[in-house]
This record gives C-alpha cells, sequence and structure tokens, in this order.
C-alpha cells in the first residue's frame, strides 16, 4: 500500500502545527551540554537542560565513563536475566537503594521505562491507582497500561484526593502515584499531606522523582527529603538522565520483595537490552558526587532567587514554587515561539512550551537553572528579557 495519501495528511497537519506555533523545531548544539554551550556557530547561555548540578560534563563522570567503556566494554547484546548483568549493574542497584533508604532498586535504560514497567506489573483490576492530573506523560502511559481502577485528582487537591480514596474503598491494594516535582509548574506535590491520607485510607505511596533527585534535599535524596517524608514513601521511580550526569538511564527503588517481583515480571526490563556499563560507572560516579555537593545544591538555590527576583522584577509573570524551574507564563503559543527565538539572537538558549506539552493558553518559556551560571550569565539573561520583552509587548 502506498503511503501517498498519510505523507499528504501529515503535510497538512504539519502546516497547521507551524501556522498556530505549535511546531516543535529542534536546535542543533554543536558542543558539549554546559551552562554554555555553541548554537549555530554562535556562543549561548542555556537555560533549558536538567542540568542542575552542572555535572552534565563533569571531569569525574566523564572519567568514570571512560573506565566503565575501558573495563566492561560498549554494552551487553542482550537483556538483563539471560546475560546483560554485570557486576556493575547489581553494585549500582544496591547503591541507588541505599542512597534513597529503601532495601534494593532496578534499573531501567530510562524512567520512562520504569514508570511504564511499575504499574501493570503490581495492579490488577482488584486495586486502585490514584494519579494527580499534571502527572507527567510516562505516568499516563503506564497507568493506562494497568487494569487498576484509576483515579485522578485534581492537581495537588487534597480534598479531591480524599474525595477518590473514598471511592477506591474495597481495592485491595490503593497506590497514590505523583510526581514529586512538576516539571512543566516547578511546584512540588504536597507530600506530607499526601502521606497522611495513604496513612488514613491504608494506601501506598509512590513517587517520580526524576526532578527532584541530586538537588532537592540535604542530601540531594529528592523532594521526599525536602519534605521530610522520605521514609514514608514506598517507591520512587527516577532518572539519571537529569541532574545525575544527564546522560541516560532511570530506575525503581522500594522493598526487595517489589524489586525481586519487577525483575521477574516487568515488561520494559525483560524486553530491553541492559543500560550500557559505561553509563552505570558514569552514575555511580554520580551518585558519589550528589553525596558531597551540598555547595552546588546552595549555589543553585541562590542562583534561583536572583534568576526569580530579576524576571519578576521586569514584570514578568513566574508561576511561584521552590525549584529552579521557573515558567515564565506568557499564554500564547506564537509570543513564546517567538520569544524563545528572539532571545537566542540576544545569546540565551531558551525553549517556547506550548500545547500539547502544556495546556491550551498556557503558553511559556521554561527556564531551568544550574548551579553552573554565573551571576553575570544570569544578569545577561535577566537583561535580554528585558529587552526581548519590550519588543514583543509582554514587558512595559
Amino acid at each position: 500500500m502506498s503511503d501517498t495519501k498519510l505523507r499528504e495528511h501529515l503535510r497538512t497537519e504539519l502546516d497547521k502545527l507551524k501556522e498556530t506555533g505549535l511546531y516543535k523545531r529542534e536546535r542543533l548544539i554543536e558542543s558539549p551540554q554546559g551552562s554554555s554551550i555553541r548554537v549555530n556557530g554562535k556562543e549561548a547561555v542555556n537555560f533549558c537542560a536538567n542540568n542542575y548540578l552542572g555535572l552534565a560534563n563533569h571531569p569525574e563522570i566523564v572519567q568514570a565513563a571512560h573506565d566503565g567503556l575501558n573495563e566492561w566494554g560498549y554494552g551487553l547484546s542482550s537483556v538483563r536475566f539471560i546475560c546483560g548483568t554485570q557486576t556493575p549493574h547489581r553494585q549500582l542497584e544496591q547503591a541507588i537503594g541505599k542512597f534513597f533508604g529503601k532495601d534494593d532498586a532496578i534499573l531501567y535504560i530510562s524512567c520512562f521505562d520504569a514508570n511504564g514497567g511499575l504499574f501493570e506489573t503490581i495492579l490488577s483490576e482488584d486495586d486502585a491507582i490514584l494519579s494527580d492530573e499534571l502527572n507527567h506523560a510516562s505516568i499516563i502511559d503506564g497507568v493506562r497500561l494497568c487494569k487498576a481502577k484509576r483515579f485522578r485528582y485534581k492537581h495537588n487537591d487534597m480534598a479531591d484526593l480524599k474525595a477518590k480514596l473514598d471511592e477506591a474503598k474495597g481495592s485491595r491494594f490503593k497506590l497514590i502515584f505523583t510526581d514529586s516535582v512538576f516539571s512543566m509548574d516547578g511546584d512540588l506535590a504536597r507530600l506530607p499531606d499526601i502521606c497522611e491520607l495513604a496513612d488514613q485510607n491504608d494506601a501506598m505511596v509512590g513517587i517520580d522523582d526524576c526532578h527532584g533527585t541530586g538537588h532537592l534535599g540535604a542530601g540531594g535524596r529528592g523532594a521526599a527529603e525536602e519534605l521530610g517524608v522520605l521514609n514514608r514513601i514506598d517507591v520512587i521511580t527516577s532518572t539519571l538522565g537529569k541532574t545525575a550526569g544527564g546522560a541516560a538511564g532511570g530506575f525503581t527503588a522500594g522493598s526487595a520483595e517489589l524489586v525481586d517481583w519487577l525483575k521477574n515480571r516487568s515488561r520494559p526490563y525483560l524486553f530491553s537490552n541492559s543500560v550500557p556499563p559505561s553509563l552505570v560507572s558514569a552514575a555511580a560516579k554520580a551518585l558519589d558526587v550528589i553525596g558531597k555537593s551540598g555547595d552546588l545544591r546552595d549555589k543553585l538555590k541562590a542562583n534561583t532567587r536572583r534568576m526569580r527576583a530579576g524576571l519578576e522584577g521586569i514584570g514578568l509573570t513566574i508561576k511561584p514554587g521552590p525549584t529552579p524551574i521557573l515558567p515564565v507564563m506568557l499564554g500564547d503559543a506564537v509570543i513564546a515561539s517567538s520569544m524563545a527565538d528572539q532571545l537566542l539572537g540576544h545569546g540565551i538558549y531558551v525553549i517556547g512550551f506550548s500545547f500539547p506539552v502544556v495546556p491550551q493558553g498556557q503558553a511559556r518559556i521554561r527556564l531551568q537553572v544550574s548551579a553552573a551560571h554565573t551571576t553575570e550569565q544570569i544578569d545577561r539573561a535577566i537583561v535580554a528579557f528585558k529587552a526581548v520583552g519590550q519588543e514583543l509587548g509582554v514587558v512595559k
């Protein structure tokens, strides 16, 4: 069958995306990741990477990747349970479990896979899953694969969560699962309140801590540590591809029984190649660096305060929140896209976000601050936002 009709249809739909400002253009980075990068042959300050502690090109982590490659090879050419588990895999899993105060952990190629392989593996039609309405797409897709009764509660609305828990009464297992840090808004889940409701309703609590692991909490153990409830969280999924060096890989941490069951039944784990040894070695080093990076976490908080104060000072609306994710709310997708393009001309690399990544009418530029940013880079960004904002009529 010819694909001519499909291609014509897709061309039309792509043209519509371009007309409405929803088309996603990828920019080519011509340098290693960092607070400053080269784009289109010019240097730009990077404010849209998940490189919160600046570890994406950390020399010790890069060296650990080289060492892992030299000692353990390029890849395993297999899945874990056949012939794809090496000593470093188990060492990293045990280290992750210990880091979060859990029995053990299981590695995945990504946290998307960790979330995709969690819910259908442990929950059945006799159970219930309760999910925040703003949860990440990977959680949404994972829940879709699950046969459990599904309840979506309003974002951080504890009254609505309680009502949904009442509806779920009689279920064998009840799992409340939420992003700990909401990546598009920069706010935290109300984990202490969620844990209280879970205790009152015999429910478990699970979190996706991708945007918290490494930089939140006194020891970098994420939002649950930041909020004082790490020992009350039953399941943690997270990534090795953001704060922890920025490469790839994900994991689920929890009880020994949970991890053992996932290794026997979780489809993304059973049917995907092992995480490459170089990434495993680098991630182990990243965990070690994170544990000693209190000064970087302090620098990140100071940089975030400076950036927020500066942008709000020129009249831009920034969603409230305690994280280095700063959403500059613009509303219109075309304006968000145009602003990002013009800021690049000022040497500031940002991306405009619009539907379907965020709800209709809530287009924004999401700034992500790093401990690696200098005061000069932050101030330069504020000046550029003011100049471009005035040109576009969003700043007086």
